[in-house]
């Protein structure tokens, strides 16, 4: 897509553009947008911007200093496939108009900072991220949570509950828990609903490797698309949920990317593969280091695994994320790290021997209830952090750990510590570590304040003082 002003009001001419609509994502990850009639989009539009209100958003704007701009960024036009009004859709930065400078709670902004970080700091010039975003595609989902009443149900075709409805015929063909990844059709009921959302993420300019089933009954899912540059990768994550939420629309069905939405079952996770290149050449990969690592990549591993506490409040920011992160569920609650084993915070995958720039990690424990641009963030400062401490996962006693380690005997298991197990103590890790984010100015102080209170009361609290249904099976004859 064009790249200049004026290449964009020519696009808008001679494809018949009716409407352009402009989206941005609010603080706790969520794309919002307004549409603007094409007739009245034009270069200084884009230049200079278009307002609305800050104070509207999630984690912006106080009612007092509400005015801010909008400004689209070329790189991302799009021609909207689901609307039938011919739309251009565009991803914009935020502005704070008074300041004349991009508003430094735009998510997308912190991640402009951690780029330039990256860039400063002379250790690299580039940082891919690869995420691997897994979700579930329900027939049915009812929830309430009043006074008096609560309650949730969801249903997908695929449920093994559904073996047992008295329908007539009944095919049968439901999915045991945990045995979801790989069966083939009829089994597997949905290779050309998720193949139809692989060809409107191409149509958003996204190269797309594979698409499956995941491990889960209920219609569990993975769509994995190419890695990119920090920004343009959480970008493209943005757009994935917004291309598998509307076709399942379409087809009567809807997509979750909630992390555990069942129980019993395997969650969904978000497996975050990362590198960091410089002057076009692969830092992470050494032919003769441990799953051929790299000692700078291991500095990196020592970043993340030091500071994976204080990480998980952007990268598992959710009440339901800890649901998740429970052990025998194929979920990373171990801290270490790992080659090919996926029963570890951090895997080197070694799909690939001998080809540096495939050289990767693979951050598993966080999921896709995340702001990316805020945890992409937050790793690469984690990891930028190892490499300038010099930060030896070994020494440390982070790994590498080559066993099941879930099938540890208890004495050895004992000694392997485990991440979080609540959004409460990953608030107060992210409370007392933080500076590793701070540096360069890419996470102010005020922020990070702001996320841990917005977090606490605005989610954290309002769970924590609701009585739970399964509650009342446990004491209502107390």
């Amino acid at each position: 897509m064009a790249k200049k002003p004026q290449e964009i009001v020519q696009f808008i001419k001679e494809n018949g553009i009716k409407m352009v609509d402009i989206k941005f994502v609010d603080v706790p990850g969520t794309w919002q947008h307004n549409t603007v009639p094409a007739d009245q989009f034009d270069e200084d539009a884009i230049v200079n911007g278009i307002g609305f209100d800050g104070s509207s958003i999630r984690g912006f704007q106080a009612i007092n200093e509400s005015d801010m701009m909008l400004k689209p960024d070329c790189d991302t036009a799009v021609i909207d496939p689901f609307l039938a009004i011919p739309t251009l859709s565009m991803i914009c930065d935020v502005y704070d108009p008074i300041a004349k400078a991009l508003y430094v709670k735009d998510p997308r902004n912190i991640a402009k900072r951690a780029e330039a970080y990256l860039q400063k700091s002379g250790i690299g010039d580039a940082a891919y991220f690869g995420p691997e975003a897994e979700f579930f595609i329900l027939d049915n989902v009812v929830y309430e949570n009043t006074g008096h009443r609560a309650g949730y149900e969801i249903d997908s075709i695929e449920g093994h509950w559904n073996s047992s409805n008295a329908e007539n015929p009944n095919p049968g063909y439901t999915i045991r828990p945990k045995e979801g990844y790989y069966p083939v059709a009829p089994m597997d009921s949905y290779t050309d609903l998720r193949s139809e959302m692989v060809l409107k993420l191409q149509q958003f300019g996204m190269t797309v490797e594979m698409q499956h089933h995941e491990v889960g009954t209920a219609g569990q899912a993975e769509i994995d698309f190419r890695f990119a540059g920090l920004r343009q990768t959480a970008d493209n994550l943005m757009a994935f949920k917004y291309v598998t939420k509307n076709v399942a629309k379409k087809h009567g069905k809807v997509v979750t990317f909630m992390p555990k939405p069942l129980f019993g079952d395997n969650g969904s996770g978000m497996h975050v593969h990362q590198s960091i290149w410089k002057g076009g050449k692969p830092l992470f990969f050494d032919a003769k280091g441990y799953g051929e690592a790299s000692e700078t990549m291991l500095y990196y591993i020592g970043g993340l695994l030091t500071h994976i506490n204080a990480l998980l409040a952007f990268c598992a920011p959710t009440t339901n994320s800890y649901k998740r992160l429970v052990p025998h569920y194929e979920a990373p609650v171990n801290v270490a790290f790992s080659a090919r084993n996926r029963s570890a915070a951090v895997r080197i995958p070694t799909y690939n021997p001998g080809v540096a720039k495939a050289k990767r990690l693979e951050f598993r424990c966080p999921d896709p209830s995340c702001n990316p641009y805020l945890a992409f963030s937050a790793l690469l400062m984690a990891g930028l952090d190892g490499i300038e401490k010099k930060i030896d996962p070994v020494k440390a006693g982070f790994g590498p750990l080559d066993t099941n380690i879930y099938e540890l005997a208890p004495e050895a298991a004992a000694k392997i510590k485990t991440v979080p197990g609540s959004l409460r103590e990953s608030l107060d890790a992210l409370a007392a570590d933080h500076a590793f984010l701070t540096k360069g100015g890419v996470f102010t102080e005020s922020f990070i304040q702001e996320w841990i209170d917005y977090k606490t009361e605005r989610e954290l609290k309002p769970v924590e003082i609701r009585p739970h249904p399964y509650e009342f099976y446990l004491y209502f004859d107390v």
